[in-house]
């Protein structure tokens, strides 16, 4: 019997930077963060933002609002704009708090390979603790000092490798871009049981018409021997895989790095990540 869905959540997409850019600015950059006039306060900008995560991390961006906030502080609405003009703002400093402290790259043993991998393991393990961050588009960034400080270290790392300066802006946008998506389908896939009710086991089990009567192993023989293998036994969009399609984006940069020094730029051993950075990310959503 098929399983009736729950209600669905609308998953909102938003656009950073949509506020006052100056305001934003100051306040990300912590220039003018207190009320100016009014009484005492007994309310902080970091307050805010904290609630305004915590409110999307449970409910998603749509839920978010300016009076749900407050609601959540136990303050009126008309408090928080002593503080923040409009959402626009709040989102600009919710995105940047959200990266927390950047991963210290230089720290990191290895060259640039094992740099590159232990900024994408941290992103995607943000990803993971702020699904909602998701479903802002990165194409007008916030340039707040956490993620200008994130996109510092990324370039730092391969700096100096035998790479212009545009190529070395693609690579890192390289590595973002695959992050990114891949960290996109875990989330989806968690979101969509989340938000419909449904597992991934009752959703197949719903459709095993298609494997018992429309499937034909002779039109389709590579997908029936690899179902033979078990090799569709797990979804897809596990760490496990994303670190598989993380290495083949690497291989691709290194061997660009190769054409252009014609040397080795590390061996392979030193490009995994520490087992404190591996243990540090979230297990799949």
């Amino acid at each position: 019997m098929a399983v009736k869905p729950k209600r669905r959540r609308k998953t909102a997409t938003e656009y950073s930077g949509g506020g006052d850019a100056v305001r934003s600015l100051e306040l990300l950059w912590g220039i003018r963060r207190r009320p100016s006039r009014g009484p005492r306060p007994g309310l902080t900008l970091d307050q805010i933002v904290q609630a305004a995560i915590e409110l999307a991390d449970g409910e998603g961006l749509s839920a978010l609002s300016m009076q749900r906030v407050a609601a959540k502080l136990g303050f009126t609405t008309m408090s928080l704009y002593r503080y923040v003009p409009s959402k626009a703002e709040l989102l600009d400093l919710m995105l940047d708090t959200a990266i927390g402290e950047p991963p210290l790259l230089d720290t990191v043993p290895g060259g640039w390979r094992a740099k590159l991998e232990a900024s994408a393991l941290a992103d995607w393990a943000l990803y993971h603790r702020h699904p909602w961050f998701l479903h802002v588009t990165p194409v007008r960034p916030v340039m707040g000092p956490k993620g200008m400080a994130s996109y510092e270290a990324a370039l730092r790392a391969v700096s100096g490798v035998g790479l212009t300066d545009r190529e070395m802006l693609a690579a890192v946008h390289l590595v973002d871009c695959y992050t990114r998506g891949a960290g996109r389908l875990s989330v989806d896939r968690a979101e969509a049981e989340q938000e419909t009710g449904v597992t991934d086991e009752q959703w197949w089990s719903e459709r095993a018409y298609f494997w018992d009567k429309l499937f034909d192993p002779a039109r389709y023989p590579t997908m029936a021997r690899m179902m033979g293998s078990g090799a569709f036994d797990e979804h897809p969009f596990t760490e496990e895989m994303f670190l598989f399609g993380l290495e083949r984006v690497l291989d691709g940069i290194e061997a660009l790095v190769r054409s252009r020094s014609g040397l080795c730029d590390e061996s392979r051993e030193t490009s995994r990540p520490t087992a404190q950075a591996r243990d540090e990310t979230p297990d799949e959503a």
